[in-house]
Parts: C-alpha cells; sequence; structure tokens
C-alpha cells in the first residue's frame, strides 16, 4: 500500500514538473525563439532603424501619402473651429458646435460660439452630486463590491456624451462666450480634476463610515459637501452669470442692440426647438444589432438621462448620416480618434501606418475583436460636417469639425475614409427622419442596461 502510494506521489510530482515546464520559460524555449528570428542584413537595418528612432515615424505608409483630399462635394457650412485646449471636454464643444450653424443662419449671426466654460461649471457640479448620491445609494455595499470600487476609481471627470448636454442646457440654460469665456482651468483641467477626485473620495469615504445614519442627515450632509464642491468650481472656474448684456455681430455687419438675458431665456430665444427630435446610434458589432441599449451612470445629473442608444449595422448609421449631411444637418459623432490619425495633416485612413511590416507580425484585429479586448472604444467627440460621393452616390469620405484648434490637422478639420469610418465610428447622435422604420421600432424596446464598466465604455 505505501508502494502504490509512493508511486503515485512521485507521479503527481513529476506531471507537476512536466506542466511547470510547459508553463513557465525554460532555456530549450528561449533557443527556439531565438532560432526563429533571421538575423540577415536586412532584419540588421530593422533593428538599427527602430531601435534609434520614433517609431510612429518608421512606420508610415508611403503609398497611402498624398491619397486623400480634401474637397468634399457636401459640406455644411459654419463658422470658426473652436478648442477644447488641454481638456476632456470634446463631447461639450462638439454637441454644441452641432446646434451652432443652424443658429448662425436663422439669426443672420457673422460669428457665434456658446459658453463652453458656463456648462462646464454645472457639469461638474452635477456630477458631484450624482456620485454622492451614488454613494448613499450604494453605501450598504461591501468595500469589494464592483459598483464601490468603479464609483471610487471614476469619482468625476471632465469627459461626456451628448446627452448630457442636453440634460444641461434644459436644467440652466446657456449663455455666449462673451458672458462666461475661458480661462486657465477649463483649457487645463488635470489639476482641478484631480482635486475634485480627491475631495470626493474622501466625501464618499465619509458617507460609507455614515452608512447606519438616516438619509436625512446624509443628504444634509451631502448638502454642505456640495457647497465646498461649489466654492471649488468658483474658484477654479469664475461664477456663472445670472444675467447678461449681449449684442451680436450680423453678416452684413450690422451690430445688434444690447439686451438683458437670464440664461434660461437666452436658451428658449436660441435653442429650445432643436434638442428633443435627436436619435442616439452605435455601431457595436461584438452585439445584436437593432437592440436599445442603456449605459447606467452616463450621465451627468442625478435626475437626467443616462446614454441610451439602438444599436445598428454601419449601413445604417451612415446612411443616416449621408442624409442628414445632404439636408444641411451636422451631427454629434464620436469615434476612436487614435487609430491611423495624421494628426498633421487631419486624415485618418486605413493603413496609414504598417506596424505589421516593421515588426514581422500580423496586428490586425476584427473590430468585435477590438472592441471586446478594449483595444478599441470611442475616445473622442466630433461633429460631422462633410460628405463626399462618388458617382453612384456611395460615400467616400467624411468632414469632421474638431475642437483642437485651427491649426491642427486640415484647418481644424479631420477627413476620415469611408473604410476608416466603418472599423473606428461608434455613435451618431442624429434626427428622427432620417433614419429607417426598423431602427425607430427599435426605440420602442425596453433598454437593456449596461453596467457603467462594460468594454464598450
Amino acid at each position: 500500500m505505501n508502494g502504490k502510494v509512493s508511486l503515485a506521489a512521485l507521479l503527481f510530482l513529476l506531471w507537476g514538473h512536466f506542466l511547470s515546464a510547459q508553463q513557465a520559460i525554460d532555456a530549450r524555449m528561449l533557443k527556439q525563439f531565438e532560432s526563429s528570428v533571421k538575423k540577415d542584413t536586412a532584419f540588421k537595418a530593422i533593428v538599427n532603424a527602430a531601435s534609434n528612432n520614433d517609431i510612429s515615424k518608421l512606420v508610415v505608409n508611403r503609398e497611402r501619402v498624398g491619397k486623400v483630399d480634401s474637397y468634399f462635394a457636401h459640406r455644411i457650412k459654419t463658422d470658426g473651429v473652436t478648442n477644447q485646449k488641454s481638456s476632456g471636454r470634446c463631447w461639450l464643444f462638439s454637441a454644441l458646435n452641432v446646434l451652432r450653424p443652424s443658429i448662425i443662419k436663422a439669426h443672420k449671426m457673422k460669428r457665434f460660439e456658446f459658453s463652453e466654460n458656463y456648462l462646464f461649471f454645472y457639469d461638474q457640479l452635477e456630477k458631484a452630486n450624482l456620485f454622492l448620491e451614488a454613494m448613499i445609494t450604494h453605501r450598504h455595499k461591501p468595500d469589494d463590491d464592483r459598483m464601490i470600487e468603479w464609483l471610487f476609481k471614476h469619482p468625476i471627470g471632465d469627459g461626456g456624451v451628448w446627452n448630457m448636454m442636453t440634460d444641461l442646457i434644459k436644467k440652466y440654460g446657456a449663455v455666449p462666450k462673451q458672458a462666461m469665456p475661458e480661462s486657465y482651468n477649463p483649457d487645463h483641467t488635470r489639476w482641478l480634476r484631480r482635486m475634485l477626485q480627491r475631495k470626493l473620495r474622501k466625501d464618499g469615504y465619509r458617507i460609507r463610515q455614515w452608512k447606519n445614519k438616516s438619509e436625512t442627515f446624509l443628504r444634509r450632509q451631502k448638502t454642505n459637501m456640495l457647497a465646498q464642491v461649489y466654492r471649488m468650481l468658483v474658484i477654479a472656474l469664475g461664477e456663472p452669470p445670472k444675467t447678461f448684456r449681449w449684442r451680436y455681430e450680423t453678416e452684413d455687419g450690422a451690430i445688434t442692440p444690447f439686451k438683458t438675458y437670464t440664461p434660461n431665456q437666452f436658451f428658449r430665444e436660441f435653442v429650445a426647438d432643436q434638442l428633443d427630435d435627436y436619435v442616439m446610434l452605435m455601431n457595436d458589432p461584438s452585439r445584436p444589432f437593432y437592440q436599445l441599449y442603456e449605459i447606467e451612470y452616463d450621465r451627468n445629473c442625478y435626475e437626467g438621462h443616462n446614454w441610451k442608444y439602438v444599436n445598428v449595422p454601419i449601413s445604417v448609421l451612415k446612411s443616416a448620416a449621408k442624409k442628414s449631411i445632404l439636408d444641411d444637418e451636422p451631427m454629434y459623432y464620436s469615434c476612436d480618434v487614435g487609430k491611423q490619425l495624421n494628426r498633421e495633416d487631419g486624415i485618418l485612413a486605413m493603413e496609414q501606418y504598417d506596424y505589421s511590416s516593421l515588426f514581422g507580425v500580423d496586428l490586425n484585429m476584427t473590430k468585435t475583436e477590438r472592441i471586446r479586448t478594449f483595444e478599441s472604444g470611442s475616445t473622442h467627440g466630433m461633429a460631422l460636417m462633410g460628405v463626399d460621393t462618388a458617382k453612384d452616390g456611395r460615400p467616400v469620405k467624411w468632414l469632421l469639425e474638431n475642437s483642437w484648434g485651427e491649426k491642427s490637422g486640415f484647418e481644424g478639420y479631420l477627413i476620415m475614409t469611408d473604410r476608416w469610418f466603418d472599423n473606428y465610428t461608434f455613435r451618431l447622435v442624429v434626427r428622427r427622419k432620417y433614419l429607417d422604420d426598423k431602427t425607430l421600432k427599435a426605440l420602442n424596446q425596453k433598454a437593456v442596461k449596461l453596467p457603467p464598466w462594460d468594454a464598450m465604455f
């Protein structure tokens, strides 16, 4: 019996050693790696070049240079390019830039821009309240609960999406840029964001320590916490105006009389009828199409609306986009802007950078694979403003009004090929009248709620 036990133990140890030898990198495996590298003169030249230079410069595909021109058959007219500078407010700039052309046209303005700083102030205040309310709601969950972990990792940020702008502007109105101009901190949000995150993490932790207190007590404390956040925002951004005097120059050079507005009066006069007819679309091939989805906590106002969208094939999204542009209606658009971007020329095109050839390794992935492995997702919002078409009406390339300033890209714009659109486009906000019946029908479904840590978001 003892002999059988010893033999079994020996076999177990040998099997464990065999598995360990397979799992760990050993000398034989290293030798196999080394022998797989053919160290000829071409390989040595690649090593010399790659090890001493910026790889992104070495992988520029010369066959693709100069293949995309800057002419568009259909382009929506607007005025000037905005600049979010060193901030994550692309969503706010892009959403407001969608509204801007129709306001300029309707009132025959020479130029116009909203105050992004005004709405950003309330965005940060509302996000602080949303976080503290979430802490009160989930205060009894254990420390290692995934929701608690996510909340503490993301207490506040300067990013966002279309629905956050609409909720803010309906609640707080809007003001022109002159009424609350940009300053250093809204243009450079990193330190303000860090201080607000620290403040909210501290307050969130206190709420969890008070988890057995009454909700009356907790909300009284929350109000005090938010008053301190408001103070921080006033110091960093300035205090939003309650009223302001404003006039503008018309396209023929006339100056209108001064008029006094509240932010909500300004909103009602210039914006109100434009916000209720938009539908949010997504192209996520990793999930079923024609399904309505909602992302939990993807909002800024507690009483506001989460990002809710219909997932559609890319052909449906492009069809709606083309119809909207031909009708002179810009759209909110977001994509994975860093992929295959020639930032200097403002070109988004497939195979502009050939990393696979440099390394001799296949690095290609499908859109679904990139989404499910966190390799790709929506990183930047812009206004979709133009389309160029072939003789048969098929889209060839698209024009995006960016918010990186006039000196960035192609005169402040990005030009993307239709193939790039297929691969890296994710979100589009478009009016209902440009959608097909199947997509509109999907809006009546009960939304599938996704967690805020989902791979797509």
